[in-house]
């Protein structure tokens, strides 16, 4: 890693956040051609650009057109977007594994602690079924680092699963499910689990497979069918190497390299303030070899303590495999 990445993951308040996001944006509006040819047509000079608040998004489009990279470097791996039949899938070239794997296992125990010590459960059927999903990469190294001799992933034998449940509760384990939405909601058709303590984090999205559900139902079914008193969820997306999480109520919060801001629906290049709807700007400064500085197709509301609310996404969007629900 260079000094420029440890500084990343070494940030601590506001001001390092201001300092490290602009000598990035320095470095990519100079190295990532596509984002310097972007930032030509908007007729912005960098060197104007002095504050954190005037760095220009880059469409989250352009993962679809373009290779958005930063870097000279040989890429190690290609992650890529889910997607149905046709639809052109988004690319995130990646040239330091090494930086993905510093960024989530961080964020990881920030939110939820050592791995060591936790038995993670897998319920994650249609991206072990493709190549080239970030979060099946992240969810291998995290069950890789946990100790627990239970921990592992489900397709579709959910009987195994419930049996697994119910022994880690009698044993008092701290437990991890993460699965994708349509999948939970399988489970809990076939079998009911009451498992106060249990932690099941949602990735989001039907990926075609049933009807989008606003948010408060589909969380209200799940902590039925699961005997939990919160549902959590995690925000991330092929063109980042971040993750925000939410330990309920669909409130997210991120890691100290990453940050969100919403811009103007109808002027996007004009942000807009705390408990307005807008568009989501992510800044994900582990992206340091691509682009920190995207703009989603997500609609959002942000709260002053830097936490975010997913509302939906903006029409025409493509769906994707993050979170999509609506309220």
């Amino acid at each position: 890693m260079t000094d420029l990445t440890k500084q990343i993951f070494s940030i601590s308040n506001a001001l390092e956040f201001e300092q490290t996001s602009l000598a990035i944006f320095n470095h990519q509006a100079r190295n990532c051609q596509v984002y310097k040819a972007y930032i030509s047509h908007l007729r912005i000079n960098p060197e104007e650009v002095t504050s954190v608040t005037q760095i220009p998004y880059l469409p989250i489009s352009f993962f679809k057109t373009h290779e958005v990279l930063s870097s000279l470097a040989t890429p190690e791996i290609v992650f890529s977007s889910s997607g149905t039949t046709g639809m052109v899938q988004s690319r995130h070239i990646v040239t330091d594994v090494e930086v993905y794997e510093e960024s989530f296992n961080k964020a990881f125990e920030l939110f939820y602690g050592k791995i060591e010590n936790t038995c993670l459960l897998a319920l994650l059927p249609s991206y072990l079924e493709r190549d080239g999903s970030s979060l099946i990469y992240m969810v291998d190294a995290l069950l890789k680092q946990s100790k627990h001799p239970d921990s592992g992933y489900f397709l579709h034998n959910h009987s195994d699963l419930y049996h697994k449940l119910q022994k880690l509760k009698e044993a008092g384990q701290k437990t991890i499910l993460i699965g994708v939405t349509y999948a939970l909601l399988d489970f809990i058709e076939q079998y009911k689990v009451e498992f106060p303590d249990l932690i099941v984090m949602e990735t989001g999205g039907m990926k075609g497979k049933r009807k989008e559900m606003v948010r408060e139902e589909l969380h209200q079914l799940l902590q039925d069918g699961f005997g939990v008193n919160a549902i959590h969820s995690e925000y991330g997306m092929t063109e980042l190497l971040s993750q925000a999480y939410s330990s309920g109520i669909g409130i997210f919060n991120c890691p100290p390299w990453m940050k969100i801001y919403l811009r103007d629906t109808n002027d996007p290049l004009s942000l807009v303030s705390n408990n307005r709807t807008g568009g989501i700007n992510v800044i994900d400064l582990a992206n340091i070899n691509s682009c920190s500085f995207i703009a989603t197709q997500d609609l959002g509301r942000l709260f002053p303590d830097g936490s975010f609310e997913v509302l939906g996404r903006f029409d025409n969007a493509d769906i994707r495999g993050c979170n999509l629900l609506v309220n």
